[in-house]
């Protein structure tokens, strides 16, 4: 006979099994991700929460919440969910203020709930919650919580407001990605690892409670993120796929998945791209040997048996294109940061040979200006006096014809690379290029991005630092 402990758990079990059905039928694009989730009685909660492997919860609490409303049961779970497809525990550790952290988790998740029409889990919003919408979305753009985050780190702390925001947005219990966030600092724990176990047809996993700060192996934490990240780009790609005609239950979850799919890279990394290597004058301290340089000078007095390289090989940029969107939908301070920044990396890393050309062209609906540039003080000075003063039409296809000419005409020589800092709303060339093309974008400012071609690079950029993020 089955004991009041494993019948509390099984009872919770069927009530999120329920729960996961619903969703299931209303949005059936999400079941490779709502099964990536067991479940788990855990008593250390008072509510439910998640460590990216099980929904542990409190028997107790899920039947009442399950009897009083379980559409709000339905907003939890996928809540929940969307924590994992943004893979928000994995990001808490950096953070310095965990618990500021969680609550732009929570207001993140909220938001893409609350922008879906759909039965299962929508509900009238609260005023609080409708003007903090308002003015986020006014002053963040993009409510990731990476965003939010810095926003709220970068002005004065309003702890009355947070502790509001806490009472509007926190749905679930967020202890259990403390021991996810830990886990880099720890030594991996002797002994087996409890690990998820498969699924049966009702997709109960094991229901026994569990030891809620039990650390995890670093391996089973990379296996969660990195599942957690293919169940994120496989509904990615059926969202684009369905197209808009689902666009009004789905709400903001594709651009949201679209924002979180690009891979995080080094700026100066991708300018590297575009870098060629060659010879140049210049002694080669590398390839420079000491030690028979002095055994000479001291055996024969003044004859080193080796003498420097006269030549080095080093990585620069020698020809690169910069396209800038001048129509009026482009933000004249985003431009001058993106050239600054630019400046910055390709003069820190010495990245000019003597006769390097970087064309700057300016361009809105046709080529306006084109200005050759040959040091990075020249870019600085140039984006110092840089103006927006351009039509209100966009089209890219006659930067690239211009560059075409150019090397057709032999004005253009050993092009590695093009990018072209824009809003995307414009005409996108059909035929590839020969060298590198990146379309620049700048996160949490309009934009549109979805008819960059396969063949070109979607770069993505944040104000204040512009960290690239590159797909």
């Amino acid at each position: 006979m089955a004991s009041t402990r494993e019948k509390l758990s099984q009872t919770g079990i069927q009530i999120l099994d329920l729960a996961r059905t619903d969703l299931i039928l209303s949005m059936r694009f999400l079941s490779p991700a709502l099964n990536s989730l067991g479940f788990k009685m855990d008593l250390a909660t008072a509510t439910m929460g998640t460590d990216a492997a099980y929904i542990r919860f409190n028997p107790m609490f899920l039947m009442q919440v399950y009897i009083e409303n379980p559409r709000r049961l339905n907003r939890m779970y996928l809540h929940i969910l969307t924590h994992c497809l943004f893979r928000h525990m994995f990001s808490a550790g950096g953070r310095e203020d965990k618990e500021l952290w969680d609550l732009c988790c929570d207001i993140c998740a909220e938001s893409v709930v609350d922008s879906m029409s759909c039965d299962a889990v929508m509900r009238t919003h609260s005023v609080v919650r409708d003007e903090w919408y308002e003015r986020l979305t006014g002053e963040v753009k993009v409510l990731t919580a990476e965003r939010l985050y810095a926003w709220f780190t970068e002005r004065p702390r309003d702890y009355a407001a947070e502790e509001l925001l806490r009472q509007t947005f926190t749905a679930d219990d967020h202890s259990f990605w403390r021991k996810l966030e830990e886990e880099q600092e720890q030594k991996p724990p002797v002994g087996p690892q409890s690990k998820p176990q498969s699924q049966g047809k009702s997709g109960q996993r094991e229901a026994e409670d569990a030891p809620n700060l039990r650390p995890i192996d670093p391996g089973e934490r990379e296996r969660l993120e990195r599942e957690w990240k293919e169940n994120a780009e496989r509904i990615r790609a059926q969202l684009e796929v369905m197209g808009r005609e689902k666009s009004d239950e789905t709400g903001s979850l594709l651009k949201y998945l679209r924002m979180d799919g690009q891979r995080r890279t080094d700026y100066r990394e991708f300018l590297r791209r575009f870098s060629i290597l060659r010879e140049e004058t210049g002694i080669d301290v590398d390839s420079f040997d000491y030690g028979f340089y002095n055994y000479g000078m001291e055996l024969y007095g003044n004859l080193p048996l080796i003498e420097e390289n006269e030549f080095r090989e080093v990585n620069k940029v020698e020809t690169l294109v910069i396209a800038i969107d001048t129509s009026a939908s482009c933000q004249q301070e985003l431009v001058q940061e993106f050239l600054r920044e630019t400046a910055d990396l390709l003069g820190g890393i010495g990245s000019f040979f003597t006769k390097a050309e970087i064309h700057i062209i300016e361009c809105d609906d046709q080529v306006q200006k084109d200005l050759v540039i040959r040091s990075a003080d020249e870019i600085q000075r140039y984006a110092d006096h840089f103006e927006v003063r351009g039509g209100f039409g966009t089209d890219f296809r006659p930067v690239f014809r211009y560059v075409e000419d150019m090397q057709r005409a032999g004005r253009i020589k050993g092009l590695k690379g093009l990018m072209y800092f824009t809003d995307g709303m414009g005409v996108y060339p059909e035929k590839a290029t020969t060298y590198d093309t990146a379309f620049v974008f700048v996160t949490g400012h309009e934009m549109s991005d979805e008819e960059v071609p396969d063949w070109a690079i979607r770069l993505y950029l944040t104000p204040k630092g512009l960290k690239a993020e590159g797909k």
